[in-house]
């Protein structure tokens, strides 16, 4: 009878957690949306453009050719203007449907390039001068526990001005086990190029809607 008891508590607690672990990868308004220059939460699948949100700070978010072959890497408009790419977002979580603060996103460039492969952002190398990590395009194909860690990033509010944000890689929602190395983007230039990489000064950023 005492096993019996037993098997039953076991069972219950292991539906328990599955119960929870079911319940965190579905949709919750628990974080705040992230809102565009407009004021408007981003939407899901929606096209926006990134851009620095302090002026003479480079432009517009966009692909940079940096050694003349693929894949290319995220960067930035050497100036304010017009050129550039938008994103879309698409959360981790299932279900949503806007982009929200400090929550895992695939981010990827809404353009047709000459490399054969995603435009989605992911995770590069690390430059071997700046030691900086470096983000490239493409999927990440690591079947580990990690999964696809590399191609997700977080939209974190900034404490002032408000709808002023900066990106980060720190994918805990996909792999909550995991010990990453997190870091913030921030520009990097390279050859008369701005390149987007971790591990250095923050580039506050904004969101606007193409």
């Amino acid at each position: 009878m005492m096993s019996m008891k037993l098997i039953g508590s076991l069972s219950c607690c292991l539906w328990l957690v599955m119960a929870i672990a079911t319940v965190a990868q579905t949709s919750d308004d628990s974080n705040a949306p992230v809102l565009d220059t407009s004021g408007q939460a981003l939407q899901v699948g929606v096209e926006y453009y990134i851009k620095p949100a302090i002026t003479d700070n480079g432009g517009r978010f966009t692909l940079i050719n940096r050694n003349d072959s693929c894949p290319l890497y995220v960067g930035q408009e050497n100036v304010s203007g017009p050129e550039g790419y938008p994103v879309t977002f698409a959360p981790f979580v299932e279900g949503e449907t806007v982009v929200r603060e400090a929550r895992d996103q695939k981010i990827t460039f809404s353009a047709f390039t000459i490399c054969a492969q995603s435009t989605a952002w992911k995770l590069g190398e690390t430059d071997e001068v700046t030691q900086r990590r470096l983000i490239v395009t493409g999927e990440d194909q690591n079947q580990g526990i990690a999964g696809p860690a590399r191609n997700y990033f977080r939209v974190n509010k900034q404490a002032a001005p408000e709808g002023v944000y900066n990106l980060e890689w720190c994918p805990t929602e996909l792999c909550p086990t995991c010990r990453f190395i997190c870091g913030s983007a921030g520009a990097l230039v390279e050859n008369g190029k701005r390149l987007i990489a971790l591990d250095g000064s923050v580039l506050p950023v904004v969101f606007e809607r193409a």
